[in-house]
């Protein structure tokens, strides 16, 4: 099985996009959350489509955690230096999100 639930924080901008028959998809760059001594962070890119999308872009900004439901992929990534395919890209297709815990900045700045 490749469906998963994870803890994840937002480390970029959600990118909205639509498609011809006004479909939209955001796509979201993650980490996962560590709890281990070496400390590695795991980039993992996130697809959002349809209604939650839009929800996704409305709610949620950097550094927010949120728990997430969606299948895994894995895609081809390419190096930034010379263009040489040196690994995979971790690719989940999100279809639920919860907030775990969310940018205490932006709760203080709509409660005045």
């Amino acid at each position: 099985m490749n469906y998963g639930s994870f803890i994840v924080k937002l480390i970029g901008k959600p990118e909205q996009s639509f498609f011809e028959d006004n479909i939209s998809v955001t796509e979201i760059d993650a980490k996962l959350s560590q709890t281990r001594k070496n400390n590695v962070d795991i980039i993992i890119k996130l697809s959002v489509w349809g209604n939650l999308a839009y929800d996704i872009v409305q709610y949620y900004q950097i550094n927010d955690y949120i728990i997430i439901e969606g299948y895994i992929s894995l895609s081809k990534s390419f190096s930034e230096i010379d263009n040489i395919n040196n690994d995979k890209q971790v690719e989940i297709s999100v279809f639920k999100v919860y907030p775990f815990l969310l940018n205490n900045i932006r709760v203080n700045n709509s409660e005045k």
